[in-house]
């Protein structure tokens, strides 16, 4: 039965997201002769006049080692808290009904959403209000239940680890502690992994409230020890035990979508003022998300595409495609949005690096 499937990208990009496209339309079109149509812009292509192009197969050839989205991408696109202008204020409304309306005049049959945590919670709700929609987890933060790991991550935990590699040189040089900020908004994984990749000698992410004076002991040991450097690596969304995330700007404030950024900055003072040593910020911020995917992330995500076309052909809508030790299956998407996949403060990872000598922001366990 010849069909039409749609496909999307929301959320922050990342590395791999072509490959999951070039995956869908391969399959689609080699192994069932369906027609494939992208959505540009995120959900944010179903509102108004919908925005869209058609994906034949030459469409994407090329596509595998390429970063970004062909099909460009939005993380304020939510049609079920929209901004709208009015009387020279913004207020968010909900205008899912305009956009399953969109999606129905394009023809599809089902929607393939590519996307993090926040694109996800919207595909449920449109699944629930009509669209036939199965998710595909993307994201660098890892922060995704449901699946043992995104797409992109790799990548970014290898920008991050290269990152750390070079600076250490230049620390050393100097004698300088070198502050590196990371992203990570509620979950720690980039910092956590790229940390021990890469010899960071103090590792601070959300799930462990950090308390300074434990920091600035740790780097004052190493000095004791003949270090004269040291490297701090910090998730944009860890906070201090007595305080809160730095947060730059609110979800109103940005249409819906709260910025954070300034933690590095603020560790960084905290440690001069403390310990009168030379710092140095070293934000990464979105270099973490382009480039070239890994082989790994390369060939997860075309996994991925072609297990979410499977999923449309066996009408398994609702669904997330997944990855569970080597297998790809699928779970609920319920599963994977209900909460955040954070990491285990008193799991595996924290020991392996709190014995190998790596602060983590708390007092080491005897």
């Amino acid at each position: 039965m010849n069909r039409t499937i749609a496909i999307l990208t929301g959320g922050g990009d990342c590395p791999g997201l072509n490959a999951v496209i070039r995956g869908v339309v391969r399959s689609a079109t080699m192994a069932r002769d369906w027609r494939v149509i992208g959505i540009e812009d995120g959900f944010d292509g179903l509102v108004g006049e919908p925005r869209w192009r058609e994906l034949p197969l030459d469409s994407v050839r090329g596509l595998l080692p390429r970063g970004g989205t062909i099909l460009g991408t939005s993380n304020r696109g939510n049609p079920l808290a929209y901004p709208v202008e009015e009387n020279g204020e913004t207020r968010l409304v909900d205008i899912s009904a305009e956009v399953v309306a969109n999606f129905h005049r394009l023809g599809a049959d089902a929607l393939i959403a590519v996307g993090g945590d926040g694109t996800l919670k919207i595909a449920r709700a449109l699944q629930e209000k009509g669209i036939p929609m199965v998710g595909v987890p993307k994201t660098i933060d890892n922060d995704l239940r449901g699946t043992d790991v995104t797409f992109g991550y790799n990548t970014a935990v290898g920008i991050v680890t290269e990152a750390l590699d070079r600076l250490h040189s230049t620390a050393e040089s100097h004698h300088r502690v070198m502050v590196v900020e990371v992203m990570g908004r509620d979950a720690g994984w980039i910092a956590l992994e790229s940390g021990l990749a890469g010899s960071a000698d103090v590792i601070l992410i959300p799930e462990i409230p950090f308390d300074l004076d434990a920091v600035c002991t740790a780097i004052d040991q190493r000095k004791v020890r003949g270090s004269k450097f040291s490297i701090v690596v910090v998730a944009e969304g860890a906070f201090p035990a007595d305080g809160q995330k730095i947060i730059q700007l609110t979800g109103p404030e940005n249409q819906g979508v709260e910025r954070l950024g300034g933690i590095a900055v603020f560790v960084a003072d905290e440690i001069a003022e403390r310990m009168q040593v030379e710092t140095r910020v070293v934000v990464l911020g979105h270099v973490q998300r382009g480039g070239t995917p890994s082989p790994f992330d390369r060939i997860l995500a075309s996994r991925f595409g072609v297990k979410a076309v499977e999923l449309i052909e066996q009408g398994r809508y609702g669904r997330m495609v997944s990855l569970r030790g080597r297998e790809v299956c699928d779970v609920d998407i319920v599963e994977a949005v209900d909460s955040l996949n954070r990491i285990d403060p008193d799991g595996d990872l924290v020991k392996t690096a709190e014995t190998l000598g790596v602060m983590l922001g708390r007092s080491r366990p005897l």
